[in-house]
């Protein structure tokens, strides 16, 4: 095949709207490319989720794919895709969209498997033991941008206290105290800096944590979008969140990292990747939800797990990351 061949073919890759999903696409998509040098890639991802592929290689395009009642985001995306000929259509939100265009090979997520990590799922699509695990391309703008809130020095304990919905935030006032624990003397960090990442309109959650970092705390809430915090997080030492999109960028970084976990299920959504751990509540996903559990419910289930129980984790996953 000539090199001319080769630079024309194109990948359409279809990925999640949320920010979780979205990273945990990211091994499948880092797989692609190598499997195909040279490949030019046009990604449809969820507005918010969008900058984490700004820096993509090969990148062509990126196309915001904003939800709409009756499907009209799929006719709105086909109209613009529909006239290229693609050497690979990717599909993980298992609509309609990669059959009716002109494609050299489809792959489309189909049901959930139980049992199954996501990762694992999207290597299913190829065969791949085991799959490729999540990853994140920074740009040097993003890399200059975050070493000017993290300048080198004093260790980074990154954490995330917020999450997507109400019921799986751990007590803001318990990450403080955590954070205290692990950058206090006794600590796993002695006198590391307290980063605290958070969307502008989780503020409120976040600030207990900053209030207990004191003159150690970093205030990352809207620090930048998703690639700047990307790159923050790559210079932390250690990240400590609840299940969240955030979690897993951190684990994509390859930042060890410690996942909360309540009312969601670790076997799916853990942080995955050698230096990646969790710690839940004493009871398990099906205790806490059961028949008929309102996710939408405004109250917390993560009471149950302890300071103790996620210092102890900390511990273990930073023993483990350290090689100790």
């Amino acid at each position: 095949m000539s090199l001319g061949l080769v630079s024309a073919m194109r990948l359409l890759f279809i990925t999640a709207t949320r920010i979780g999903d979205a990273v945990l696409s990211t091994g499948l998509l880092d797989h692609l490319l190598a499997e195909r040098p040279g490949i030019r890639v046009t990604v449809a991802v969820g507005r918010l989720s969008a900058p984490l592929f700004a820096a993509v290689p090969g990148l062509e395009r990126i196309i915001a794919v904003d939800k709409q009642s009756h499907n009209r985001h799929w006719l709105k995306l086909l109209g613009k895709v529909a006239l290229t000929r693609w050497d690979t259509v990717v599909d993980l939100r298992g609509s309609a969209t990669a059959y009716v265009l002109w494609a050299g090979r489809r792959l489309v997520i189909g049901k959930r498997r139980p049992g199954r990590h996501r990762v694992e799922e999207l290597g299913d699509l190829l065969d791949l033991s085991p799959p490729p695990a999540p990853t994140v391309w920074l740009s040097e703008a993003a890399r200059q941008r975050a070493a000017a809130l993290l300048p080198e020095g004093v260790p980074i304990l990154a954490m995330a206290p917020a999450a997507n919905w109400m019921g799986k935030q751990w007590p803001a006032e318990r990450f403080g105290e955590l954070a205290q624990r692990l950058t206090g003397p006794e600590g796993m960090l002695p006198g590391a800096r307290i980063a605290v990442f958070a969307a502008p309109h989780e503020r409120e959650q976040a600030a207990p944590v900053l209030a207990a970092a004191g003159a150690r705390g970093v205030d990352l809430i809207n620090c930048g979008d998703l690639l700047d915090v990307a790159a923050c997080l790559q210079r932390a030492a250690f990240f400590c969140g609840n299940d969240s999109g955030l979690m897993h960028l951190a684990a994509a970084a390859g930042v060890p990292t410690l996942g909360l976990f309540g009312p969601s299920p670790d076997a799916r959504y853990r942080p995955w990747g050698g230096k990646a751990g969790f710690v839940r509540t004493p009871e398990s996903f099906q205790e806490l939800t059961g028949d008929g559990f309102d996710f939408a419910a405004k109250a917390c289930f993560m009471e149950s797990l302890t300071v103790n129980a996620a210092e102890r984790a900390a511990q273990e996953l930073w023993a483990k990351a350290s090689g100790a």
